[in-house]
């Protein structure tokens, strides 16, 4: 079972356990006696509603990061076959050349890692757009400064994605701490409140099972 239905089903106990002691005069006349009077026991759904609103922000926050790193995957797959292309062509362009080889970062395999491949891809499109001598030799195998360009916004639109989706990220790891600290305030009062309740209505079984509360053979 995933960590979202446990809490789901948690919530549906909770909220199971709260209203029906709310809503019968004969579950609450006893756990008042305990101290669970209507105050405290609105005081549980208080930490219900705020654990249930935390969830909700949580699971559309999830969502959002989810989306942003699609959209980083697709904005890369693009920038990734613009700029093989160049290199490949690049390469043949500027056998002969080591410094300019070197300058762009022609050798060896592509970084796998996203901010390795950027560091890459950027050394190869602002060097080449920087030199001269390299452009010269790079047009005559059709690599154009407009071409280079156009690569170059490839690249900062990847990195325009994954900032955002760095943001997603951090929002997304503070909802989920936000509801965890609500799941453990509700997990906490409705333990207590079980317990109570178990003995508060030790003599009425059926009302117990209202609470979501089995009671088990002595």
């Amino acid at each position: 079972m995933s960590l979202n239905r446990s809490i789901d089903t948690f919530l549906s106990g909770a909220r199971l356990a709260i209203d029906n002691s709310l809503n019968n005069p004969q579950i609450l006349t006893a756990v008042k006696d305990f101290g669970y009077d209507t105050k405290r026991l609105n005081q549980g759904k208080a930490l219900y509603n705020a654990l249930a609103a935390a969830q909700l922000e949580k699971s559309s926050e999830s969502g959002e990061q989810i989306s942003a790193s699609e959209a980083v995957q697709a904005q890369w797959e693009t920038a990734k076959k613009s700029y093989m292309r160049l290199v490949k062509v690049a390469r043949v362009a500027l056998k002969k050349e080591g410094g300019a080889i070197s300058q762009l970062a022609l050798s060896g395999k592509r970084k796998e890692s996203l901010s390795g491949w950027l560091s890459q891809a950027n050394q190869f499109y602002q060097n080449a757009l920087s030199s001269p001598a390299i452009l010269k030799a790079l047009k005559e195998f059709g690599i154009t400064d407009k071409k280079l360009t156009a690569g170059l916004q490839e690249i900062k639109a990847v990195e325009t994605a994954n900032l955002a989706q760095e943001k997603e990220k951090g929002e997304a790891q503070a909802a989920t701490q936000k509801r965890d600290a609500a799941l453990d305030a509700m997990q906490d009062w409705l333990s207590d409140y079980r317990a109570i309740a178990k003995v508060a209505l030790e003599e009425e079984p059926q009302l117990l099972e209202g609470l979501g509360v089995l009671q088990r053979s002595k």
